[in-house]
Order: C-alpha cells, then structure tokens, then sequence
C-alpha cells in the first residue's frame, strides 16, 4: 500500500507569464496529473455538486466510506496525520485560513474601566500570547506564528519584515504583566488578592472562544494568560452563529464581549494587498469594532484610516511610496493592537484520490472557483463536497451584503462568474468575463473626461452627464460580451440593462438621502471609494467606458478597481430586493441593518425572504413597474415594458419551481437549499452559450522555489561572514535578509543579499561583526521573484562570541517539507492572502467585496 499524497500549492514560486489572459492556465508552470477534460460540452466537467455538512470529528470516516469525495474545512492535526497512510486519499495542504484575537477597545461607562480601552494593555497581551505553543504544540507543527495580518509567506512580508524585527513581538509574560500594571495603575485600578478591581469591584471580562477547532485549546491558553495578569475571565464557549451575532452585530459599548477567537478562511492570494490592510486595522471599512453602524460606539484612527484609504484609491507615486504607506499602516495597526494576530494555519484538505481536474490555489487550496468547475472521478457525473457547515444561522445569501461567511461563499463562487479573478498562482487580476483595456494619465496626471460621461444623480433620480471640466486619472474600456452572448439561470439573456441597474444600485444607496440612512454602514465604508469614479459610457451593446481617479503600477489593478458591476443576478430580482429594503422595509441588506431595524437578514434561500422578492416580483408585473430611470442612460433605454414582463415571469417561475431566488450565471446553478438538512444540490449550466467548457480554467498546481542558506557556524565578533544562500526557481529572483537582535529587537542590519555565481551572499563585514556584543542573533532570508505572488523565508538563529567556537543554530523555515514517503507532490510552500476579504467583482460589484477574507 503506497501512502495518500501530500499536494502543497506552491507559495513559494509562481511563473507568471506576462500577457495570460482568461482560459489560459496552461502558460504557467504546473507540476500534477496532465489534465483530460471527460467531455467538451459547456458549463463544468460534472452535471452534479453536492454540499454536505459534516463533523469535523467524523469526517475523516465518511471520506474513507465514500460519502463524501472532497472536504473543504480544516481537518484537525491528529485526524490529518491519521490519514497519511490511506492511499484511497489525497491531501491537500495549504495556508487557508488565519486565527486572531480581537480586543474590544470601548471605554467603559462612568466608573467602571475597560482594561481594552488602554492601548498599552492590549500593545501588553502581543507578549502575553505564546505563538510557538500555538503553532508547535496545539497545531503540532502545522501552523506559523502571525506577528500581523502579513504572515511571512505574503509578497508584503518583505515590505514590513524589518519594521517587525523592531517591534519585538516575542513571548514575554512578565513583561506584559509589568506592562498591564503599569497601564493599570495609571488608570486607578487597583490589584487585589491577584485580581484586578476598579472602584472597589472586580473586573470581569467576557471571553468568546469557538469550539468546533483548535481555537478552543487556542482560548484556553489565552484566558489562563489573561487570569495570570490579574483578570477575572468568564469563558463564553460558542459555535459560528452565537458568536458571530454577539461580537458583530452589537455595539461593543454595552459588553457582550471583551475578546474573541477569530478565525478568517483566506481568498486568493494577493501580489500587492490593498484590502486585507483596510479589513483588518483601518475603521473607515467598517471592519473594525462598531462596524461603521449608526448608534453604535466606534473605534477610531484617522492615521489608520488615511493610511488605508491611500494604499486603497492608489494615491501614491511609485511601488516604493507604496510600500512606505503599507510599511506604515502595518506599524500603525501593531502599535493599536485591537486585533492580535497569533497564526496561519496549513489547512489540510482531504479528497478522493481519484479525483482529476483539481487547481490549487496557493492562498487558498483546493476550494476557489476552479476546482469545481473542472474536477471529476472518472465515470462518474457527481462529486460530493463535505463541509463544517453547509448553512448557519448568520449564512447569509444575498449579493449586496451577505456571502461574509465560508460557508455560503464557498457554495457561491460555483453560481457566479466574476468579470475579473485573480490568478491562482501569481495572485494578479486577470480578466475572465469581461475583457479591458487600461489607460491611464497616472500618477502624476490626469485625462479630460468626455462631457457626454454619465453619473448618477441620486436627488434627481436619474442619469446626469458629467459636463465640461471633469478630469480623472484613468479610463478602463471594459468588454462584456462574454456575459452577454449567454443568460441567467432562469433562461433570461444577459444584458447591459443588468450592468446599469447593478451600477445604479450602488449608486443610489450611497448617495440616496434615505436609502443611505438605512443601509449606513454600507454607504458610509462605500462612499469614499465612489467618490473616486467619474463617470460611466456606454459604448454600444457589450463594452463601458469606466473613469476613475485610481492608479496602480500594475495595469491589471487598475481594471480591477474599475471593474463597474458584479453581474452577479439579473436587473429584476436587485430591483425586487431594493424594494423590500427600502420601500416596503421588510428586510435589509446587512446584518447592522437588520438589528437596528428589527427586520431579516434579506438571504435568497430562505423561503421567506425569497418568498417575498418572488411576491414583489408578481407586484411589479401586475402593476407594469419599470424602474425605467435607472434603465436608462445617456438618453437610450435599455429595457421594454415587455422584456421587463418577461423577466419577471421567468424568475417567478425559476422560485414557483425551487422555492430559491438565487439565479445567476456561472458553471452551476442552485438546484435545491435545504438548511436543516444541511445540503445544497447544484446542476450543471449547459447552455450552449455560455463561454466555457472543462479545460478553459484547469491551473494545477505551481512550480516550487527552494530557498537553502548554508549553515552557519557562528559569528566570530571582529571577523566578516558571509551567508550562501542557494535560490532555485522561475523568474529573476531576489534576496532580502534581516539581522537583529531578538533580545532588543534592533536591527543590525538588513537589505539585499548580492547575487553571486549562481547563488546570493549575505554579506557581514569586519567592521559590522565588531560592532556587535557577544549572544544570539536571527537572521531572516527572504526568497522573492519579480514573477511570483509569494515569498519563502528562511530563519536563522546565530550566535556571536569571540572565539567562533559555537555552533549556529539552522532555526525554522517557512517551506514545510513534503511529508509523502513515496507520492508524488504538487510542490511545497504556504501562501498568501490578500483580503475576497475575495474581492471578486472590483469597486462596484458588491459592497461585501471589499472584503477578501471570510469569516470562519
């Protein structure tokens, strides 16, 4: 019997092919089974998918008994390692999914203290968190310490590598307690019998921690920290939905919680981040405590929020002013520490060996959009997906605020195209629905924006040109076509009509006095983002001119922020919603909302709320409503009262026939939703229309890059030392290093290794050894390619004296060796994040989508 294979998607070296576009994924390197499309018919390689709930306990079982062919949760340790000897078995391994703890920094009310409200109690609990016994001892090696939300496998880990050296984020629990008494103290509290009291009272503070994973043992390691420091600790141990619900959707000022575990499953991996840095520390985007809702206490932090929204808008010269601002709003969100950042975890994903067709995402594994559009077992039509959950009570199905979980967004991306992706190995945008063409007067210009340009005018209620004098950095030409040569699900044909209303939808939210107030959250993080597009136009029946102010150095971003709608369900099922949100106020779109307002969560599989858009659709039809000013742009309509009829027969029918409201355009389409059964059925899309068959999005996995320092044996103070560093794989490749001192956190030096004889050198002079006292130093050597989307780091622990008699030690390094002892492997490494926080649709598509890592 020959072992089960370990696969790890390569984070470590990507190629990229300059030029690739959509259906390309044959020009990158690839290692893997050569990939058969089992037939050339349209739509995915299998007719069926289903999703299945299972205990993550007993689903190691279920797949060895058939009942499942794919699992897409985390597997635990001791289960992953059980399987490595079942060859009926695949694992797939790569780093999906993040741990933090979030600190509630409200301020008490009056005569009580918030020990969070403090900065320098939470900057203390960065050392109070012993991220070795997380990663070693809970994860059993298969896990990474995250110091921030760049772990060290992202390309940003190079810009922010050194500031981190310097901020000394080690273990230390005595002095985080010195640093909490101190903070403490000057605060009015007071310490006794070991607790900590304020006005006599002891301070009790509310702890979630989930149970379903590893996060339990992770809180408990916390909370005995936490007492350890003096607090008094009530444990709150939830799964998903309670825990979401308390900790996202109140307001942090009346105390529901003080500390939570959370956990994030990560989308594709990002080249240069702009997301994943305003998701997790920048409060504008409404994802730090207070949500940006209306009532509620929000944290603030201009700098932050500056910071952010610069690297965001693309308001920067060059890469290196860029990197200076992502530099710095990194040490910003350290300094702040609301969220303490502990691991990255190397999620195991245990699949049928005998399924073919799978790409692994170097971010996110197996379980993007293009595994399930080209994956099948041969001679079969099915492929059954196992999951933690198919739907929990905050799964959420709707495209202007919901999918913020994994487990509705992973059933999701199979229903819908995006017109841009990002690519699975060098994590930069490439075009798959819409095709574009960029130009740009940036950084330092800007182009005249055609007087005839079209905004939309949300007091006047219509289309508005922009007239004379309106300037704008960039203009992206965007073609649609391969949208509208094929129709929804429901058989309707995609149109411009669905582009403009999409466009028209965000528009009016953000900008309408009264759906704005109802929706606040989601206009107040959006606005500052539309307020950088100039205008849309219509160039003929498939292509938009789109300006913004908006700049990047990789053209590909550029189209990316620009992209004008997520096309992600036709015009007449948005139009039935904003009426139930806005008009009748039966639903609303985001969670805030839906507390504030006492209403649902508006989600398209639940028979009611899709009961009720299916209701208004009938109202619309009966009554001949045509939100015609929103239909129509420069001066053409883009919609007739009987099209407008027909639309809403045909969605009609699609709920009279499945009970759902989810109708959309991708490779599958959503059959059958059943919550308390936990399982969802979705159907192949064959119609002859649609632009892609098996083949066009097979990727594989990439190519590896092997990173070997030679081993040192000590710094002899007084004589130079040079580091040989072996780098091997695709592109023009680089090294960085940084030596510092981890008993101080100084940086010794750091910079760019010199390339020599093939290799690199990490050189230290005579005169820099001389300057050094005698003890141990690290020393990090970064791998980069101007080609891949990742990096891979080698750690080094050196000891300086002066004889040279020690021994160095070889340290860690961040490329997990492939544990097969006989399979074949899809290359080593960890990836990347970004933050769909997926950002599927670009600036327009879906307010959600600013966000690119989901809560798990």
């Amino acid at each position: 019997m020959r072992n089960s294979r370990l696969r790890l998607p390569l984070i470590l070296g990507l190629v990229l092919i300059l030029g690739l576009v959509a259906g390309g994924g044959a020009a990158l390197a690839q290692s893997g089974e050569d990939y058969r499309p089992p037939h050339d018919r349209p739509g995915p390689a299998v007719d069926t998918l289903h999703y299945r709930s299972f205990n993550v306990d007993l689903a190691p079982q279920e797949l060895q008994r058939d009942e499942m062919d794919m699992y897409i949760f985390n597997l635990k340790t001791d289960a992953a390692q059980a399987l490595r000897g079942d060859d009926s078995v695949e694992l797939y391994e790569a780093p999906a999914s993040t741990i933090s703890l979030i600190l509630n920094p409200a301020p008490a009310p009056e005569g009580q203290l918030n020990p969070f409200s403090l900065p320098e109690v939470r900057r203390a609990v960065q050392h109070l968190v012993n991220r070795e016994f997380i990663t070693q001892e809970i994860y059993k090696g298969l896990a990474r310490p995250m110091h921030t939300h760049v772990n060290p496998f992202d390309f940003d880990y190079t810009v922010v590598s050194e500031m981190l050296a310097r901020q000394d984020l080690s273990y230390d629990p005595e002095r985080a307690r010195a640093a909490i008494a101190d903070a403490m103290t000057a605060a009015g509290a007071t310490m006794v019998d070991g607790a900590w009291n304020y006005n006599d009272e002891p301070i009790r503070l509310r702890f979630i921690i989930r149970v379903e994973d590893e996060r339990r043992e992770v809180g408990d390691l916390i909370r005995a920290e936490l007492e350890q420091a003096g607090f008094l600790i009530a444990p709150i141990y939830h799964q998903f939905a309670p825990a979401i619900l308390t900790v996202y959707s109140t307001d942090p000022q009346l105390f529901e919680w003080h500390a939570y575990t959370e956990g994030w499953g990560r989308g594709a991996a990002e080249r240069y981040d702009s997301a994943t840095i305003n998701q997790m520390a920048a409060p504008w985007l409404g994802n730090m405590p207070g949500w940006q809702e209306t009532g509620f206490w929000q944290y603030e932090n201009a700098r932050l929020d500056d910071l952010g929204q610069r690297i965001f808008r693309g308001d920067f010269n060059d890469r290196a002013e860029r990197d200076a601002l992502y530099q710095e709003a990194t040490r910003v969100s350290v300094d702040e520490s609301v969220r303490v950042w502990l691991a990255t975890i190397l999620t195991t994903f245990p699949a049928n060996s005998e399924i073919v067709g799978v790409t692994q995402d170097v971010a996110a594994g197996p379980k993007l959009q293009w595994t399930f559009r080209e994956a099948y077992i041969p001679n079969e039509d099915t492929l059954t997906v196992g999951h933690l959950w198919v739907w929990t009570e905050r799964s959420t199905w709707n495209p202007v605020s919901g999918f913020g979980d994994v487990y509705s967004s992973d059933v999701w991306r199979n229903l819908a195209d995006p017109a841009m992706t990002r690519h699975p190995f060098t994590g930069l945008p490439i075009p798959m629905r819409a095709d574009y063409e960029v130009e740009t007067a940036g950084p330092g210009a800007k182009m005249s924006v055609p007087a005839s340009v079209q905004r939309w005018d949300a007091e006047a209620g219509e289309w508005a040109t922009v007239g004379d004098g309106v300037e704008a950095t960039s203009k992206v030409t965007f073609d649609y076509s391969k949208f509208f040569q094929a129709p929804w699900h429901h058989g309707e044909q995609i149109t411009m009509a669905d582009l403009v209303y999409d466009i028209y939808q965000t528009f009016d939210m953000v900008y309408g006095p009264e759906k704005s107030q109802v929706e606040f959250a989601l206009a107040t993080t959006a606005k500052p983002l539309l307020d950088t597009v100039r205008g849309f136009r219509v160039l003929d029946e498939n292509r938009i001119e789109v300006y913004v102010d908006y700049w990047h150095f990789v053209d590909d971003y550029i189209a990316e922020y620009a992209v004008p709608g997520g096309m992600t369900m036709p015009w007449e099922v948005l139009a039935a919603m904003d009426d139930v949100v806005f008009n009748q106020r039966r639903a609303a779109y985001s969670d805030t909302s839906a507390q504030r307002f006492g209403v649902p969560w508006l989600s398209l599989v639940q028979d009611r709320d899709a009961r009720t858009v299916d209701r208004t659709l009938g109202q619309f039809e009966r009554d001949g409503f045509v939100p015609m000013a929103a239909l129509t742009i420069g001066g053409q309509a883009l919609v007739t009262e009987q099209e407008a009829t027909e639309r809403y027969q045909a969605a009609q029918a699609w709920f009279d026939e499945r009970s759902l409201m989810v109708i959309s355009n991708g490779p599958f389409y959503l059959e059958r939703f059943d919550p308390p059964a936990q399982f969802a059925e979705l159907k192949a899309f064959r119609d002859e229309n649609y632009p892609f068959s098996p083949g066009d999005w097979y990727f594989g996995a990439a190519e590896p890059i092997n990173l070997e320092p030679e081993s040192v044996s000590g710094i002899v103070i007084g004589q130079p030392l040079d580091v040989n560093v072996d780098v091997d794989g695709p592109g023009e490749l680089g090294v960085r290093y940084v030596w510092s001192d981890p008993a101080t956190g100084n940086v010794v030096k750091s910079g760019d290794a010199t390339a020599e004889g093939g290799g690199f050198v990490v050189p230290f002079s005579a005169a820099e050894t001389a300057a050094l006292v005698p003890g141990l130093y690290r020393l990090s050597i970064t791998a980069y390619s101007d080609q891949l989307s990742t990096v891979s780091e080698r750690v080094l622990t050196v000891e300086a004296s002066a004889t040279g008699t020690t021994t160095g030690d070889n340290g860690t390094t961040t490329t997990p060796t492939d544990q097969d002892d006989g399979g074949d492997s899809g290359g080593c490494g960890f990836g990347a994040p970004s933050a769909d926080l997926l950002l599927i649709g670009g600036l327009l598509a879906g307010l959600v989508g600013v966000r690119r890592r989901k809560l798990i």
